[in-house]
């Protein structure tokens, strides 16, 4: 129990640095279905439960990729164009061009790795990999949601610059969890977008707005509360955020949508078919995804999704099949669940997740342990 609390608690502090945090980026990703047009119904579910479930990799790999930071933010008023015209040049060659490499790096590249993203995306739609484009999708879902979180595009990030320092994680993660079941929206149909780059900086443009909204209702909460953790506090945020926060949600899971119909109908409007993704096994009454981060290094993420109520066990197998550990033994009630694995101590190799329900097993994809 001690072991599993220590890496609850280690999850914990990564989603605290992640933008919306896991909650936050899953219902924006989630979401998107509902807002996809008929011709892509067969997306549903498998295709779009996916990158639902995958929607925070890309925080993930932070931990392991040093070039990962930049792709989530751009602090866009650093840039002396932004500040006196609201715009800046889309060409990410003419940007380093003008300013250097080491300044764009450092004010951030998320509109760029977006419209990357958005070009993988569609050329795996074009060569037919099923796979692969749940997760380029997932990655796109994740960066989209970082261009509809306001602080993601401000060098004020954090509140550093006007005495509210915290006010990232307090917002994006505190307030969203705490308020996770009124965050209720239905996403608008998706249309197709004649200019992509376009589409990506205006609306990191018209959420550039909301900074200064936010930082007014922390402002509000603190002054009426005199606290920066209460109930109170976070009850005096929502009431003056809440609105905005659902809209810039729903903003970001109609963009999602709109961008993979795009990618879809300009890679010639392929068909899939959902059994092809095969990480998705399942038996009547759970299914299991794809662990993630994967290889893993310490901390990794096991996504389950329980059908019908009952007592689950997962096991972790090594490569000749005997149990290394039994990670979970549980009633579970039916819904998504992630369940944390620390493998810091796992020998460097493969494993297998075994999950049984009563009699019945189901078992992911291998992964490998690389600590």
């Amino acid at each position: 129990m001690k072991k599993l609390r220590y890496t609850i608690a280690l999850i914990c502090l990564c989603l605290m640095l992640s933008s919306w945090g896991s909650k936050g980026h899953k219902k924006i990703s989630q979401n998107t279905a509902a807002a996809l047009p008929a011709q892509l119904s067969f997306l549903i579910p498998s295709w779009t439960n996916f990158i639902a479930s995958h929607a925070s990799d890309a925080d993930y790999r932070k931990n392991d990729d040093p070039d990962e930071s930049p792709r989530h933010y751009i602090d866009i008023d650093n840039y002396p164009e932004f500040v006196q015209n609201g715009s800046i040049s889309q060409d990410y060659d003419s940007v380093v061009a003008k300013y250097g490499y080491n300044f764009v790096i450092d004010q951030g590249i998320l509109p760029w790795t977006t419209l990357r993203v958005f070009d993988s995306l569609k050329s795996c739609f074009q060569r037919g990999d099923w796979n692969r484009s749940a997760l380029y999708a997932a990655d796109l879902g994740h960066y989209v949601g970082d261009g509809h979180m306001p602080l993601h595009i401000t060098r004020n990030y954090n509140g550093q610059m006007t005495g509210q320092s915290g006010i990232h994680s307090r917002y994006e993660t505190s307030m969203v969890t705490k308020y996770e079941s009124q965050l209720t929206y239905t996403a608008d149909s998706a249309q197709f977008i004649n200019d992509v780059s376009g589409f990506v900086f205006d609306y990191l443009y018209r959420d550039y707005t909301f900074v200064d909204s936010i930082l007014a209702a922390d402002d509000h909460a603190r002054l009426t509360t005199g606290s920066t953790s209460s109930d109170a506090y976070y009850q005096a945020l929502w009431s003056r955020s809440g609105n905005f926060t659902i809209t810039l949600m729903r903003n970001g899971s109609n963009a999602l949508a709109s961008l993979i119909y795009t990618a879809w109908v300009q890679a010639g409007s392929p068909m899939f078919y959902p059994n092809a993704i095969d990480d998705m096994t399942m038996n009547p009454r759970a299914r299991i995804l794809q662990n993630y981060p994967n290889p893993v290094k310490k901390i990794t993420i096991i996504p389950v999704e329980i059908v019908k109520n009952g007592k689950v066990t997962i096991s972790i197998l090594d490569a000749t099949g005997r149990v290394k550990e039994i990670l979970l033994e549980q009633t579970l009630e039916p819904g998504n669940h992630e369940i944390p694995l620390n493998a810091a101590n796992y020998p460097d190799g493969i494993y297998v997740i075994l999950l049984r329900t009563g009699d019945e097993d189901t078992i992911s994809k291998t992964f490998t342990v690389k600590n």
